[in-house]
């Protein structure tokens, strides 16, 4: 298998869709494959420089004439929680919290299907097969874990959330959580980057990060709420955004 470097790696362009996140708008991905021995180095690498991981590939938004797709990282050692957070802390003090390695099961898949026919009915990823979902979540060529949220105090401590998560050098990345869309009172979206910020913490790392801010999208704006927030700027590195 070959092993590539920053200097060998190749890099493609997608051609032009319509942008899921603002009309009218058409998108272009820059991507390259993570492959062989050096591929974590890679990862970690590239996500310095605004990519982000999808199973074996990492891309980046390379939009013509658009630049709104902004990478983000939350500042974990520096983040204080608000009342709001505080709120939706204690309204999940009765959730479990199991990390387990990447092996998809049909638990899972059955939250994740309920998740997207409510949260994302007609998206892309609605007509996934438990085959596609095993791919998503074990076709990873760097350090990966599933990170499960279970109801403690309930007789059958039904599974109520899930984030697939990279393990980083320095910190943790969100690749794509999901939970049960009956418990929307609980705010479990939030609840699981408020627990990731925790883990962050108490592993003695410092980031997590969040994947892309559209500051014009109300599915991608959330994201500022979670301060301070750092922007890659390309060139410029990470950048507090103000």
């Amino acid at each position: 298998m070959t092993d590539h470097t920053p200097e060998t790696t190749q890099l493609f362009l997608t051609a032009a869709m319509p942008c899921p996140y603002l009309p009218g708008k058409q998108e272009r991905k820059l991507f390259t494959h993570l492959t062989g021995r050096r591929a974590s180095s890679l990862h970690h690498l590239l996500s310095e420089n605004g990519f982000r991981r999808s199973q074996n590939l990492i891309y980046r938004p390379a939009c013509e004439g658009c630049n709104a797709c902004q990478s983000v990282r939350i500042v974990a050692g520096a983040f204080e929680a608000s009342s709001r957070f505080r709120r939706v802390l204690r309204n999940n003090a009765d959730l479990s919290v199991d990390v387990r390695p990447t092996t998809a099961t049909s638990e899972q898949y059955d939250l994740f299907k309920r998740y997207l026919e409510s949260r994302h009915a007609g998206g892309g990823m609605n007509q996934m097969s438990f085959v596609d979902y095993e791919y998503m979540v074990e076709d990873t060529p760097v350090q990966s874990v599933l990170v499960e949220y279970r109801l403690r105090d309930h007789p059958a401590h039904p599974l109520v959330a899930v984030a697939l998560t990279d393990v980083m050098p320095d910190g943790l990345s969100m690749v794509y959580s999901f939970y049960d869309p009956d418990l929307a009172h609980r705010s479990l979206g939030t609840f699981l980057i408020l627990d990731h910020i925790a883990q962050v913490r108490s592993a003695g790392l410092s980031y997590v990060y969040l994947g892309y801010w559209v500051k014009d999208s109300p599915k991608m704006a959330y994201k500022a709420q979670y301060r301070p927030l750092e922007v890659q700027r390309g060139t410029l590195g990470w950048c507090p955004l103000e």
